[in-house]
């Protein structure tokens, strides 16, 4: 069971973490031109375990594809940003480079808390 959060932590792993659009048109550049864009050892793996993942080869995932993986049937809904009820990997890039973005505040934030210096906020 260690795909799930291995598939969500290799496709944000080169992703921009405060900028989700940034993200968006990497993803996008990525799926539209593999061959023409340098690809990380993470999105490399994330892409493998996406093809794993997609059964029937059609190029998305269907909530029958992840039905075996709580942890991304549960995340499912929030992926699918285009309700289509499939997930694209495109969509999966930009879902999990959110999920890292708000992973490191609330990080960044129990850091500060155990520092005993809150930051001013402006």
């Amino acid at each position: 069971m260690k795909i799930p959060l291995a598939l969500l932590a290799a496709l944000g792993c080169s992703l921009a973490l405060a900028n989700p659009p940034e993200a968006a048109v990497r993803a996008q550049a990525v799926a539209s031109a593999p061959a023409q864009t340098p690809l990380t050892k993470g999105e490399i793996k994330a892409m493998q375990e996406f093809k794993m993942l997609d059964f029937n080869g059609d190029g998305k995932l269907s909530r029958s594809e992840v039905v075996l993986f709580p942890r991304l049937a549960a995340a499912f809904d929030g992926a699918d940003t285009d309700h289509d009820n499939f997930v694209s990997y495109a969509e999966v890039q930009v879902f999990a480079a959110k999920h890292r973005a708000e992973r490191e505040c609330k990080r960044a934030a129990q850091a500060e808390v155990a520092s005993g210096t809150p930051s001013v906020k402006p």
